[in-house]
């Protein structure tokens, strides 16, 4: 939603990021090349940058930081800034906004994107969801724009730290790694960096600032995005723009097609209806991030809509608060199974969620079938759905590339 990843042009900072040149923090990964946005920053002197996340890159932490260090490393370029951050979405709903809310028909240079913390805490995601999700982030944007340059951060919660001092890896992250390995991508594991800082008594949880950092934390971040792009940017620069490979898929089921796919393609009936909720009669907390959205919506027991899609992939993106109820679906007249659309943060905020209904199938034409049950959450007050739009993973649709 275009509403919801407004352009940004963010104003200075007294300071100025700073990096050694000559080598990387331990815990930055350095892959592929950022020659290409270089090229353009510097002989264009235009660039438009991405920022795609949750609510850390939403909040005005590492993002207006690096934001700063662009401006101040290319005096001369004007920058355009995208702020896609969305609280509490995860990287499947990234996959499926990806072109409306970053792409929009124009050139990204330079990409940024985080999602392991919500993937982790609020998706609560398997490896393969969460590869799923990051997989159409980088593989769509890839297709899309081949010169893009991109790096992924993985931020911090308690328990990707101690998976770490484990000796393990939280699926998010391990998922999100194979990925950028996959796609040769600098990632920034600032959770591991934080784990390790705490342990050695050199920070603590809250001086950095806890899951949404404090300055200290988000210079942290910040410092060691610069360290990869000072490192690559004092190379000179590239005599032309090089498309980065494009390797074959890691699962084919990833969201790399993702997109919104209109109402018209609804059949509604039976108590669904599509209009702007008003949210002020709504118990629950309401973000102005999703005022004015028409929503198709249903609140009674076998209230029942038709989806008609051509993909792999179905799911509704919602807006899930106190009375949540439980969507039974069912695929071209298969078994009917039920989908509970509470989420534990439910309770008291109407939560922006994607609920799968159909995922690894067969690319083609199908027909999903949704009613609401009877049966709720014990901890839900009611049996509504508010789906803002409808998500669809599109193998069959035509390239994005470049439809300018």
């Amino acid at each position: 939603m275009t509403t919801t990843a407004a352009t940004l042009f963010v104003p200075a900072f007294a300071n100025v990021l700073c990096a050694e040149e000559s080598s990387l923090p331990r815990n930055v990964h350095f892959r592929g090349s950022y020659a290409n946005s270089k090229r353009v920053f510097e002989t264009t002197r235009k660039g438009r940058v991405a920022f795609l996340g949750g609510s850390i890159t939403e909040m005005d932490g590492y993002r207006p930081m690096v934001c700063e260090y662009l401006r101040k490393k290319f005096p001369q370029t004007e920058f355009e800034f995208v702020a896609a951050g969305i609280s509490s979405t995860c990287s499947d709903v990234g996959a499926f906004r990806l072109d409306s809310d970053v792409i929009r028909g124009e050139d990204v240079d330079l990409f940024f994107v985080e999602f392991a913390v919500n993937d982790d805490q609020d998706g609560g995601f398997s490896y393969e969801r969460a590869v799923r999700g990051m997989e159409g982030i980088i593989r769509h944007i890839r297709t899309a724009r081949p010169n893009v340059d991109i790096v992924m951060t993985f931020f911090v919660n308690e328990n990707l730290m101690q998976k770490y001092r484990e000796g393990n890896v939280a699926a998010s992250i391990k998922a999100h790694d194979a990925v950028a390995k996959r796609y040769d991508i600098s990632t920034v594991d600032l959770a591991k960096e934080i784990q390790e800082e705490i342990d050695s008594k050199r920070i603590t949880w809250e001086e950095f600032g806890g899951v949404h950092p404090a300055p200290r934390g988000n210079r942290i971040c910040a410092d060691m995005i610069a360290s990869i792009l000072d490192s690559e940017w004092a190379k000179p620069t590239a005599a032309e723009l090089a498309p980065h490979p494009m390797p074959e898929p890691i699962d084919k089921y990833s969201y790399f097609k993702g997109t919104f796919s209109s109402f018209d393609s609804t059949v509604s009936k039976d108590g669904f209806k599509l209009f702007v909720p008003d949210w002020s009669k709504i118990p629950g907390g309401f973000r102005e991030t999703f005022a004015g959205i028409p929503c198709l919506c249903a609140d009674k027991p076998g209230a029942e809509a038709r989806i008609d899609f051509s993909g792999n992939a179905l799911a509704l993106y919602i807006l899930a608060g106190p009375d949540a109820g439980i969507v039974e679906t069912r695929i071209d007249g298969g078994d009917w199974k039920k989908i509970d659309a509470f989420h534990h943060y439910s309770r008291a905020l109407h939560y922006p969620r994607a609920i799968m209904l159909a995922d690894g199938l067969e690319d083609g034409s199908h027909t999903a079938t949704i009613r609401m049950s009877a049966d709720k959450n014990e901890l839900s007050s009611g049996r509504a759905i508010r789906i803002m739009r409808i998500c669809v993973n599109n193998l069959a649709a035509e390239s994005r590339a470049d439809k300018r």
